[in-house]
């Protein structure tokens, strides 16, 4: 049966940011596992709260970043473009929203702080990928059609979170040799990790809007619902097997 959940949109900061995040979570008040939820170069749209709801159904209490401030939203990929470049080309701010929101959902009374975990969207799943490189205390992350190149190289042992990686094996915006590079980086940290490649997945096969969007706008992107399901799937599991 599924959880009775309250919502709301929670305003906060990293340095002179105001940053907005949606908060989701079961009304039951007894202590949960808490998840970060990242969200696509589009920004925190109903898509990403959407998946905070999920999360928050199933028990966890979700907190859904903004990584752009003030709660922008991205309606084209040249909008998208420059609000996610605008914080890969300052990862000293990046790391300060990330550890921000990680703040936020740690303070939660109702969050068991051994028990805190990150997902992420394309961009989103960059960020959880940059967060376990360096060192941020998660109990796990969980990149679904991220980036997988790195702005970080960590240091043997120095990866405290696990790791699961979702890719489409069809995935044109992830070059093979960033497949490659991603797993001698992981091996050399000798991080936990996992990586799973879903046959004939495409960029963006989670998010139901990616096929309209990719034929709108001429990107490689399409919705695979098979896929969508079996990698939602695919993280219960992982949260179950690290105990989140």
């Amino acid at each position: 049966m599924a959880n009775e959940i309250h919502t709301e949109t929670i305003t906060y900061a990293a340095g002179d940011t105001e940053l907005r995040g949606y908060r989701a979570a079961p009304t039951a008040a007894d202590r949960r596992a808490g998840v970060l939820v990242f969200h696509e170069w589009w920004g925190l749209n109903d898509y990403v709260r959407g998946r905070a709801d999920q999360l928050a159904r199933l028990g966890y209490v979700a907190f859904a970043a903004d990584m752009y401030g003030d709660g922008q939203v991205a309606d084209s990929p040249e909008q998208a473009s420059k609000l996610m470049n605008g914080v890969l080309a300052d990862f000293p701010a990046a790391e300060a929203r990330l550890a921000a929101a990680f703040a936020q959902i740690q303070a939660n009374p109702g969050v068991d702080p051994n028990r805190i975990t990150a997902i992420g969207y394309c961009f989103g799943g960059a960020m959880v990928l940059h967060a376990a490189r360096t060192g941020m205390p998660l109990a796990g992350v969980v990149s679904f059609h991220g980036a997988l190149g790195s702005a970080h190289k960590p240091a043997p042992a120095s990866v405290k979170a696990k790791i699961l990686v979702l890719h489409g094996a069809e995935d044109a915006l992830v070059p093979s040799a960033d497949v490659a590079a991603f797993k001698r980086e992981m091996d050399t940290a000798g991080a936990d990790y996992e990586f799973v490649a879903y046959p004939g997945a495409l960029h963006g096969f989670t998010n139901p809007d990616a096929t309209a969007k990719g034929k709108q706008y001429g990107l490689p992107l399409a919705y695979d619902r098979a896929t969508d399901e079996r990698s939602w799937a695919d993280m219960l599991r992982f949260f179950e097997r690290i105990g989140a």
